[in-house]
């Protein structure tokens, strides 16, 4: 984990290094104040009244120099060092959404889109900040508790090693509070991702929740989970208050052993008062960068509890991936075959068992059957949303698991019944189908889904914005888009899947009249409840959990009276 952490500094090596390098000129300036003050109270202040006064000016200078350098270098620390930041984070944010994108279907059943989201915005905020301030802050604080030790030890040997046992104590107090702290902010990260979810399902859900008047519903839930969240945010703190009211009783007990040990060897004669307010001076250099790494042990805990969560999704396997030699599936026909295809989802029984179907190309076949029957399933066995786990799938012959991804999607539509509209323009929504499209094209492409008629009437055109999700669109107005989409990709292969099932009649007939166009000269897999839409096709296949039943065309699965003729007789009575 941390080499990966570290891999993201590779591009930014010189601003890296150069902020070390500004942080170190900033620390040995730092540290020469009190040597500098040392050697003017010893040396340069007891001289004559006239060499003091002749040498002010070159002194003055020299400070003025050495803090406009140390102003210089605070600037660009702070600067550039946090654009840096900045960068690699949106480097790592790119990388995580990229990760993101390659994964399947089956991730996303396992995963809530708020913890997702969470990974992608908080944690990824605070690894920023510990990527800019945590080599920094340590790099400081070392130079400059190295160097402030080295003369303190110059100043009094005896005195510097009791308080290096002050020091010792300290940090193995750090060490054994470091532990506990880690836990409750790991445990912080996972609280508040479940707090992110329960917002987002929620807020999606909305309409749900004000239809069934259940908004005091989703509050509790809320308000658990926000409960939660707080109750291991107290924990951290409770920890953290430990952890910082430790080590601040260790930094008095610094000073006490200065002023404590210093008066027993000014008595001696072993220490003069001079000395020791120089070495007051160092102690306090040498105190701030502890406080600094106290005080980045919040941040380092942060940063790395939410880079753990970030390499954990970084380092995850795609389920489905191209196979090193995959080629490219080109001049497609439309020939489609599943050769004894068997699948089930994790921790399911078999959705599909030794299911054998072949289509030939520009042919029209239907798959009706009970919910959870498998139909929706093997239709995303096609495009590799999934893979089989027994059998193959394969078009014109070529098995898909050996095609890559892009071009076997490329080569197949799917019209939906639940449609996604992004939130943005029609335009837009309409040109996801081909992102290079011309306004003579998208405009086509509305005309052929029945849709563009519609449009023109609104006051913005195919400029009006559909809200998220569609929101601003009628279920009709949102499926003759998606349709259009399709149009405007042009693919050879077709899945509708229970294209019509959620709409009215009026406006299932203007989609049905839409889809039979889409579906002119394509293959087609169309997944009906609503029989009606189907009888026209050339296959009719009947399936369930325990795979084909009946197939055949229309007349001839009626005269056979069993299940399709049952569904039938059931559709007419309704």
């Amino acid at each position: 984990m941390f080499r990966k952490f570290v891999s993201y500094y590779k591009p930014y090596k010189f601003v890296f290094f150069f902020d070390l390098f500004c942080a170190f000129v900033l620390s040995m300036i730092d540290i020469a104040f009190p040597q500098l003050l040392r050697w003017l109270t010893a040396t340069f202040y007891t001289r004559d009244a006239q060499v003091i006064l002749h040498g002010l000016g070159l002194m003055i200078a020299l400070l003025l120099v050495m803090y406009l350098v140390r102003a210089a270098c605070r600037f660009y620390i702070t600067c550039q060092g946090h654009i840096m930041g900045a960068y690699m984070e949106s480097q790592m944010r790119q990388d995580l959404f990229d990760q993101y994108q390659r994964f399947s279907f089956s991730y996303y059943d396992r995963n809530n889109t708020g913890e997702m989201m969470s990974k992608l915005v908080s944690d990824l905020f605070d690894i920023s900040e510990l990527a800019h301030h945590g080599p920094e802050n340590i790099f400081i604080s070392l130079v400059k508790i190295i160097g402030s030790f080295v003369l303190l030890l110059r100043i009094n040997v005896p005195m510097t090693m009791i308080l290096g046992l002050v020091v010792l104590g300290m940090i193995l107090f750090s060490v054994k509070r470091n532990r506990l702290m880690r836990a409750t902010f790991n445990d912080n990260r996972k609280k508040i991702a479940a707090v992110n979810a329960r917002l987002q399902d929620s807020l999606a859900g909305i309409r749900v929740v004000k239809s069934f008047a259940n908004e005091s519903v989703e509050q509790q839930k809320f308000a658990e989970s926000n409960g939660r969240f707080l109750e291991s945010k107290r924990q951290n703190y409770i920890q953290m208050g430990i952890f910082q009211t430790g080590n601040n009783f260790f930094e008095g007990l610094m000073y006490i052993v200065v002023l404590a040990a210093g008066g027993f060897f000014i008595a001696r004669g072993q220490l003069t008062a001079a000395d020791l307010a120089v070495y007051a001076l160092y102690i306090n250099i040498f105190i701030n960068p502890v406080n600094v790494l106290v005080e980045f042990t919040e941040q380092l805990q942060k940063g790395m509890s939410g880079f753990k969560r970030f390499a954990e999704v970084i380092d995850t396997m795609p389920e489905i991936v191209d196979a090193p030699d995959a080629k490219e599936l080109t001049d497609v026909k439309g020939v489609l075959d599943f050769k004894d295809v068997s699948f089930s989802y994790e921790d399911e029984e078999c959705v599909l068992t030794h299911v054998d179907i072949h289509v030939d190309a520009g042919q029209n076949i239907a798959l009706v059957g009970p919910s959870g029957g498998g139909k929706t399933t093997l239709c995303s066995l096609l495009p590799r949303f999934y893979d089989v786990q027994g059998g193959a799938v394969c078009v014109d012959g070529k098995d898909v698991r050996i095609l890559t991804q892009k071009s076997l999607r490329e080569a197949i539509g799917v019209v939906q019944q639940d449609v996604y509209l992004f939130a943005g323009s029609i335009r837009e929504n309409i040109a996801y189908g081909k992102l290079d499209a011309t306004e003579e094209e998208i405009v086509q492409a509305a005309r052929n889904a029945a849709i563009h008629d519609f449009i023109q009437a609104l006051p913005e055109g195919y400029d009006t914005y559909v809200g998220e999700r569609g929101t601003r669109l009628s279920g009709g107005q949102k499926q003759r888009i998606a349709i259009a989409r399709v149009f405007l990709k042009n693919p050879p292969i077709l899945i509708l899947d229970e294209a019509t099932s959620a709409l009215d009649n009026e406006s299932e007939q203007y989609i049905q009249e839409s889809l039979n166009k889409l579906a002119a000269g394509r293959t087609t897999i169309t997944i009906a409840h609503r029989l009606s839409t189907i009888k026209s096709a050339d296959e009719i296949i009947v399936i369930d959990g325990e795979g084909i039943k009946e197939r055949g065309t229309h007349e001839e699965l009626m005269k056979r009276n069993g299940i399709y003729a049952r569904y039938q007789q059931m559709a007419e009575r309704l």
